[in-house]
């Protein structure tokens, strides 16, 4: 029975967008307090939303997106987290490749930068 539980927990919505939120509040250097406090829960309801046991309102998911600087939507792109190492290895062989690619991915990258960050 916990086998079938871890399975479906692959697939649930909610420890998805948990794990996504866990990963970018870490990579904004965030301990679950700090992060907590700047969206105005408990860090038990946060541990809770990291876990998938519970999902946030619409209005914790604003102040989540908010403090991490990403849209909302962006919090459920769940199968685009690669390292940081192999992104940058595929970019360079991208742009050392091709002038017009190099041009579209600078492009691309200047598109979904956040304005604040241009």
């Amino acid at each position: 029975m916990v086998k079938n539980k871890k399975m479906s927990d692959k697939y649930d919505i909610k420890v998805k967008l948990g794990n996504r939120i866990k990963f970018l509040r870490k990579s904004k250097n965030y301990t679950q307090e700090e992060f907590a406090e700047k969206i105005n829960i408990e860090p038990q309801s946060l541990s809770n939303i990291e876990r998938g046991k519970f999902a946030p309102s619409i209005e914790t998911l604003q102040k989540i997106a908010n403090v991490l600087c990403v849209k909302p939507y962006e919090l459920y792109l769940f199968e685009t987290i690669s390292p940081i190492d192999e992104i940058r290895k595929d970019l360079i062989k991208i742009i050392n490749d091709s002038d017009i690619a190099a041009i579209e991915l600078y492009n691309h990258y200047m598109a979904q930068k956040p304005k604040t960050l241009r």
